[in-house]
């Protein structure tokens, strides 16, 4: 098996590490801690997902370790990513804040959430992370091709995953492209385009060839090109909706014409526009 492969089912991706990334993950947000968000993630775990994407910046740790323990599932069973939030200072010293808050020894993936303040800084902190046992893969989140590339030379340890927006509508061919030259598996976030790709026309006409929702489609296209994925729902019948994409494929016109839909112009960054 190679890192570009996916298991047998389907389900997981095997990351250059050795590690095994579930393909599809609840994401959670700007959801609030509390009650949403537990509800959330139990649904997810009741439902069959077993990855849930938190961050040190999202607020909410605490409410996804209360949903992990009260769910039943083995923590074993549950890939669990939270991010380093890099207005701090220290990836190791948040990483054990972070499992504090989530009730557990160890994260599977720890990221580093986005470049502020360079694409290097940071790594060597998280590299003692997964030294010291807190997490067994690390990587990065919005990293674009070159900064991707800055931090292997710099690093020991090379990212294992590459978290960015991605989906039809954001489909970054040479960010894609540099991430499989580097081993590293990218993963997409928003690949509803936080709601937006669900009107297209073209999303909507594939949908009903299918005989799917827009929603599936769209998470199923990013299947289909090897690319794990994160959703995000609070709501039940949604996040049940969303796990129904192992079941069907899209055919070879199908993947044409949402590839077709990239607004990117196949760019190697992984945002158009910084928020810090």
């Amino acid at each position: 098996m190679t890192i570009s492969e996916v298991t047998a089912d389907g389900r997981a991706r095997v990351l250059a590490d050795g590690n095994q990334m579930p393909m599809l993950g609840l994401g959670v947000w700007q959801v609030p801690n509390g009650a949403a968000c537990v509800n959330a993630v139990r649904w997810a775990l009741d439902l069959g997902y077993r990855h849930i994407d938190t961050a040190q910046a999202y607020g909410n740790e605490q409410s996804v370790g209360k949903a992990l323990r009260e769910s039943g599932v083995p923590r074993d069973e549950v890939f669990i990513t939270t991010k380093f939030f890099p207005r701090r200072t220290d990836p190791a010293a948040e990483a054990g804040q972070s499992l504090r808050r989530l009730g557990v020894d160890q994260v599977d993936l720890y990221l580093v959430h986005w470049p502020q303040g360079g694409a290097t800084w940071a790594w060597r902190g998280m590299e003692r992370a997964r030294e010291l046992g807190f997490a067994r893969s690390i990587g990065v989140s919005n990293f674009s091709a070159s900064e991707l590339a800055e931090v292997i030379a710099a690093g020991t340890i090379p990212p294992a995953v590459n978290q960015a927006q991605f989906s039809s509508l954001q489909y970054r061919r040479a960010l894609l492209d540099a991430c499989q030259r580097q081993s590293v598996a990218l993963e997409a976030y928003s690949p509803l385009g936080t709601g937006r790709n669900l009107s297209n026309k073209t999303v909507h006409r594939v949908a009903q060839r299918a005989g799917r929702t827009p929603a599936q489609v769209l998470l199923r296209w990013c299947l289909q090109h090897h690319i794990p994925v994160i959703s995000k729902s609070t709501h039940r019948e949604r996040i049940h909706q969303n796990a129904q994409i192992f079941g069907f494929a899209l055919s070879n016109q199908d993947m044409a014409e949402l590839d077709a839909l990239d607004q990117t112009n196949g760019t190697d960054r992984a945002l158009e526009h910084k928020w810090w």
